[in-house]
């Protein structure tokens, strides 16, 4: 249970830390602010999920969060991609939410009633997140460069989820079950995120709070 917990909130935290990035440079003002609210949603119930998983390791939320080493983060290569162009940006929100609601679905299902009720909790503050994702893929569903996106970061997607959930997960999206890219790797641009992401916890002796 802890290694799910830890996944779990890892992924929010990675994903909610790359949506951030682009706060600023988004192609229009509305997408700014959406990309900022979704960001900081993402890291509250990473939150909210390391919380659960330090009652059960005698830790703390923020150390969970910033004083692992890069290799005991249980994130899936999925959200730690650095994508450069808003297309791939797009996609991978549109995968994630679609991954998110499924693995969510499973959770709140679950025989763990305190993570079925956060589970619970997390699925009806992601109703905007999807709104969001389904608009813009609706709106580039017919860009031949949106759909390449989409076939290039599904082995990712895939990997995600459980694999007794991945089943639901191609019956949502549509496309064909392919070989994931799973956990337990990193991609090459993993360490300076963490490096980035944890900069400021490593320069205080004492440890920052969030």
């Amino acid at each position: 249970m802890n290694e799910l917990l830890l996944g779990l909130a890892d992924d929010e935290l990675i994903i909610g830390w790359r949506d951030s990035e682009w706060t600023g440079i988004a192609p229009m003002l509305e997408e700014d602010v959406a990309f900022s609210s979704i960001a900081q949603n993402e890291i509250g119930h990473a939150r909210a999920l390391y919380e659960l998983a330090a009652a059960e390791l005698d830790s703390d939320p923020d150390s969970l969060a910033f004083d692992r080493t890069p290799d005991e983060y249980r994130c899936a290569p999925f959200v730690e991609l650095h994508l450069l162009d808003w297309a791939h940006t797009i996609a991978r929100r549109y995968l994630y939410e679609e991954a998110d609601r499924v693995r969510l679905d499973a959770l709140r299902r679950g025989g763990d009633v305190e993570l079925a009720g956060l589970a619970a909790k997390i699925d009806r503050e992601e109703v905007y997140h999807r709104m969001h994702a389904e608009m813009w893929r609706e709106r580039l569903g017919g860009e031949a460069q949106f759909r390449e996106a989409v076939e290039e970061l599904w082995p990712h997607a895939l990997g995600l989820v459980e694999p007794d959930q991945r089943a639901t997960l191609v019956e949502r999206v549509g496309l064909a079950e392919v070989t994931p890219v799973e956990r337990g790797a990193h991609v090459a641009e993993w360490p300076a995120l963490w490096e980035e992401m944890t900069m400021v916890r490593r320069s205080e002796p004492a440890g920052a709070q969030w």
